[in-house]
């Protein structure tokens, strides 16, 4: 059974086509999704969709997403998902690198895909649009009668999903089957419990947390229900959660940060026993708050990368150690190395590398002269952390230099590029500030030409209207000239001190609790 996804989609409509999915105010069943997928599928063959083809799905959370991802799978083709927020640059680089031969979208994404997609020999599909010029009706796509699974093999391309470091473009991360269908697995072993069927879902479905979920769920073996969200909004989310009495959920830090700035007491939250916390890193005092303010509730922290599928460690339900990320799922190894790359002793920091079936071969477009994070099977995160006797890992700090802002991946040359298109600017270097809220705030310090007459302010807005709503600059800081090592690159870690220096000053004393 090399076709993983697409069989155990079936196999869950099977067997739990009964299971619901709430969104705006209407009902789906599993077996109703299903059926539509089955359709979908035929109608991208019909439209040439092969194996192996590369279809880029942008759209926000909807009944939609799952329902084009199980499509996909079933033609025999990669889903390349692509979080919505993306400027048309960054979506035009997906397109083309990925070689991808469609787009999935939405009718009010349709003006960001049509200047993405100029001059690319692309086909563009769009949901609940009649009558684009252009473009093909997905309604279309549901009209094509059944067809069946495309065979592929364990190790053929599931998804390609676009992440990156501090230098260069977002780097394409391609997950087989296996590599999906497997890491799905081992997460929900570890992480469900019998009797809590009731989840409020916000997370981005392109995103690999998101996709996670949405992988293991269908390893489900009783009848769920699933309160999807469009995007995450805070009161929102608390009036769903009462209404529909929600059990279990998976947020990012910043989630929890935004619930705790609402009248939590004003809402019966009184059934959601379990909260999964990933995606970037979590403040305990962030969990001890929440927990204080929502008293059934429990945080369990994970810790997952693109590369892994999303998933290295979780928290056991019964077996919570605030302060870590759980332990490495079934399947998974994982080890802290030194600089020489031997394993460090227990309790001693060091960068953590995973093995497992979850795990990526190597990135889209791999060099083979250059040296690559996966070696003889094992992936450097980048990450550094530390294992305890009991095997619980702990993230220390990360040693790339990406910023995670409220969950979502920023690279820094992005936005130096950005700022070094303007006239004024002769320099520029981006870091991360930590914020209680986001986790991390993007901080550019910029160095300006001779008598350039550009206010911080000026070149916060120059970057906003060039760079998708989460990854500009909130704070520009003007400096005489950009610091540099002994070997002349940017000396983000200067930087990096001076801002989280400042941040340490500005938090209040200890006790004083999260507001």
């Amino acid at each position: 059974m090399g076709d993983h996804l697409a069989r155990l989609a079936a196999a869950a409509a099977d067997r739990v086509g009964t299971s619901r999915l709430y969104f705006e105010g209407a009902w789906h069943t599993g077996a109703e999704l299903h059926a539509r997928a089955v359709r979908v599928s035929a109608g991208l063959r019909a439209l040439g969709v092969g194996p192996g083809d590369r279809v880029v799905v942008m759209m926000a959370n909807c009944p939609e997403v799952g329902v084009t991802y199980t499509a996909v799978w079933r033609a025999g083709g990669v889903v390349t998902p692509v979080i919505f927020l993306v400027s048309p640059a960054e979506l035009r680089h997906a397109i083309v690198d990925s070689g991808a031969v469609a787009v999935v979208t939405t009718g009010e994404l349709l003006p960001a895909i049509r200047r993405a997609t100029e001059g690319l020999a692309v086909k563009v599909v769009v949901a609940g649009a009649t009558g684009e010029p252009g473009v093909a009706d997905y309604a279309d796509l549901e009209s094509a009668g059944p067809a069946e699974i495309v065979d592929r093999s364990p190790d053929d391309l599931a998804a390609l999903l676009y992440t990156g470091g501090t230098t260069g473009r977002s780097k394409g991360v391609p997950l087989s089957h296996a590599n999906l269908a497997q890491g799905g697995a081992a997460s929900r072993s570890v992480s469900y419990v019998p009797g809590l069927n009731c989840g409020l879902l916000a997370l981005p479905l392109a995103h690999s947390y998101g996709i996670l979920v949405t992988v293991g769920a269908m390893h489900a073996t009783e009848p769920p229900v699933t309160v999807l969200m469009r995007w995450f909004d805070a009161a929102r989310w608390l009036e769903l959660a009462q209404e529909h009495g929600v059990e279990v959920t998976a947020v990012v830090p910043s989630m929890l940060a935004m619930l705790l700035g609402q009248p939590l007491e004003q809402y019966d939250l009184g059934t959601l026993r379990h909260v999964y916390c990933g995606a970037a890193p979590l403040s305990p005092a962030l969990a001890v708050e929440f927990e204080r303010r929502v008293p059934s509730a429990t945080v369990l922290e994970g810790y997952g990368c693109t590369e892994t599928g999303g998933i290295i460690s979780t928290t056991p339900p019964d077996r919570r150690r605030l302060g870590t990320v759980g332990i490495p799922v079934p399947g998974v190894r994982v080890r802290i190395v030194g600089a020489d790359g031997r394993t460090v002793p227990t309790g001693t920091d060091g960068e953590v590398v995973v093995s497992g079936p979850n795990v990526m071969a190597g990135y889209w477009h791999d060099d083979p002269d250059e040296s690559s994070a996966v070696t003889d099977g094992w992936l450097a995160t980048g990450d550094i952390g530390r294992l305890d006797p009991d095997g619980y890992l702990s993230i220390v700090d990360r040693k790339k230099d990406l910023v995670i802002r409220g969950g979502y991946n920023i690279y820094p040359r992005d936005v130096e590029d950005v700022l070094l298109t303007h006239p004024g600017v002769a320099g520029a270097a981006v870091v991360g500030r930590p914020d209680p809220r986001l986790g991390e705030e993007v901080v550019a310090f910029v160095a300006l030409r001779a008598d350039a007459g550009v206010t911080p302010e000026e070149l916060v807005t120059f970057a906003r209207e060039r760079l998708s709503p989460t990854k500009y600059p909130r704070e520009v800081r003007v400096i005489d000239a950009i610091p540099l090592t002994s070997v002349g690159k940017v000396d983000r870690k200067w930087l990096r001190a001076a801002v989280h220096a400042e941040a340490a000053a500005a938090t209040p004393e200890a006790g004083a609790g999260v507001r």
